[in-house]
């Protein structure tokens, strides 16, 4: 091997493995939890971006109200209803895609959001996409934002998250101390449900409203 090719290397073999379906196909909140300290990947044909996930909710299915299961089985929720470990890209407000990890068993509509990252590589290209960004940590501190900085779009939907252009790779554990339960966030329905989880003190998770109860996750 080359010189100049030890580095590419050696970062290669710093990169956590793919995570496998199986991770996937547990209880959605149990997932979000451990979502956290995971790594995810976007590959484009402008480069690869990378960002640690600080921020997840959950969403469970059609029981829960603020899950778009509850709509059914559609043209827009039919990756949702996918099996476990692929991904689930929509969009919302007419100009934001938002990127979701689907869980469980095929057919049952649940999938975590990737609320946050904190960006790990690829930091240039964020800034690219993101010009009017003012400071660092609002490149990726919300779901659309993060999706605009990684370069997430729609066409990245009902994809295995094992391969390009978008996977989620093992990284390093959070420990539970270190982990925030509150409600979730811009929902009206089911609004009170406690299934928002984020890195404590964090700087790229997006804000948490005063009112909001929190408490340190607990297994």
């Amino acid at each position: 091997m080359t010189k100049r090719d030890a580095a590419p290397s050696a970062r290669r073999s710093r990169l956590g493995a793919p995570l496998a379906p199986s991770f996937y196909d547990r209880p959605t909140e149990l997932v979000a939890r451990e979502l956290l300290g995971a790594v995810l990947e976007c590959t484009t044909p402008e480069g690869v971006t990378r960002g640690r996930i600080v921020e997840t909710e959950a969403y469970l299915g059609d029981h829960d109200d603020a899950c778009h299961a509850v709509a059914g089985l559609t043209r827009r929720t039919k990756d949702l209803f996918g099996p476990p470990g692929i991904s689930y890209v929509y969009f919302i407000y007419g100009m934001y895609w938002c990127f979701n990890a689907v869980t469980r068993e095929r057919g049952h509509g649940s999938a975590v959001l990737v609320r946050a990252v904190h960006p790990t590589d690829g930091l240039p290209l964020m800034h690219a996409r993101r010009p009017k960004a003012k400071r660092e940590r609002d490149l990726t501190n919300g779901p659309g934002k993060l999706c605009l900085a990684m370069g997430i779009v729609g066409e990245m939907s009902g994809r295995s998250l094992r391969t390009p252009p978008l996977m989620i790779r093992a990284g390093e554990p959070v420990a539970d101390d270190q982990v925030i339960v509150t409600p979730r966030i811009g929902i009206t329905r089911a609004a009170d449900w406690p299934l928002r989880y984020l890195v404590r003190d964090d700087p790229f998770v997006s804000a948490t409203p005063k009112h909001f109860q929190q408490r340190t996750w607990s297994p």
